[in-house]
């Protein structure tokens, strides 16, 4: 009961740190940083739904992504609408797609289901690339509009920006928490565990697979209509990369894969590294923050497969001993 309590204290302090982040640190990159922590947080909760709980390990998750940001745009661009309701509009676009995908592709198993999904974000990207009406390879540049919440554009401060940002990592955050402690989660996980286990369970298994992509699918494509309207230019390079699925993978697998908090800590590890190698390397660096996160996934792989949450585990274990 003490050691529930003290987590939910610890956990009420951090939320208030965060809070107050962009009243003690007001020169931009700071908070550009947070933004981008909260931004790949949310998406790496969000693929942990489907890789972590389900175990269905997807390098595909570029294509929610990008139909999230193009959705939002090319509503705002060609009907004037909210990015709002195109956020949401994208959403639910997104989860029509994770059936179409799910469907064939959920007849494979292991590494054939991640090469699936591989190949599945390269068409995607390749079709997107070649589609006049929607930019193809030139891109889109969001119109400068008005600053203002229903617009979600803020040229004079990124402090909107951080909030709005903070809020889907709240929402995904929650989503999380329910499906770990729900009976919904205790069937991914029955999944990942031993697929004929749960069948012979009786667990529907396509189905609930369809549920965790879903899900998945859905906040991924809300984090892309956030990014479309954080840097106002989208084009299938910069929304659709196989390099943005794998960073997701990546930053979900070194925190800890299905459970809550491993994919934030992940974020709150890698994201930094590449910021700062950014900015102290410039282009001539590039790749060095893949380098290190390369290195880290192998250390982590051979010495705690369960991600820093494990260890973290492990080192209370070993105390409590």
């Amino acid at each position: 009961m003490g050691e529930k309590k003290n987590r939910w204290i610890w956990l009420a302090i951090g939320a208030l740190l965060l809070l107050i982040y962009p009243f003690f640190l007001t020169l931009p990159f700071p908070r550009h940083l947070m933004i981008m922590i909260f931004l790949y947080a949310s998406l790496g909760l969000a693929w942990n739904m489907i890789g972590g709980y389900a175990g269905q390990i997807s390098l595909g998750h570029a294509v929610y992504f990008g139909a999230g940001a193009y959705t939002s745009t090319l509503m705002l661009m060609k009907l004037g609408v909210t990015p709002w309701i195109g956020m949401i509009v994208g959403g639910f676009i997104s989860v029509g797609l994770a059936f179409i995908i799910g469907y064939p592709s959920f007849k494979l198993a292991g590494h054939y289901f991640a090469i699936a999904t591989i190949a599945i974000g390269e068409i995607a990207q390749q079709w997107m690339l070649n589609w006049d009406w929607a930019g193809a390879a030139v891109g889109l540049t969001l119109p400068i509009l008005p600053e203002s919440f229903l617009n979600m554009e803020f040229h004079t401060s990124k402090v909107p920006y951080y909030y709005i940002a903070f809020g889907i990592f709240s929402l995904t955050i929650l989503a999380t928490y329910w499906v770990d402690r729900s009976k919904l989660g205790y069937y991914f996980k029955a999944i990942k565990g031993d697929l004929e286990g749960a069948r012979s369970l009786g667990i529907n298994v396509a189905r609930y697979k369809f549920y965790a992509l879903a899900l998945s699918a859905f906040f991924t494509s809300i984090c892309g209509s956030f990014y479309a309207q954080y840097v106002l230019f989208i084009d299938p390079d910069s929304v659709f990369p196989l390099m943005l699925s794998i960073i997701v993978c990546l930053v979900a697998t070194l925190g800890g894969v299905g459970t809550v908090w491993g994919p934030v800590i992940g974020a709150f590890i890698l994201i930094p590294i590449s910021e700062f190698t950014r900015i102290q390397f410039g282009g001539g660096g590039k790749g060095t923050d893949l380098i290190i996160y390369g290195f880290l996934i192998m250390v982590i792989s051979i010495y705690q497969p369960f991600g820093v949450i494990g260890l973290s585990k492990r080192f209370k274990k070993k105390e409590s001993e």
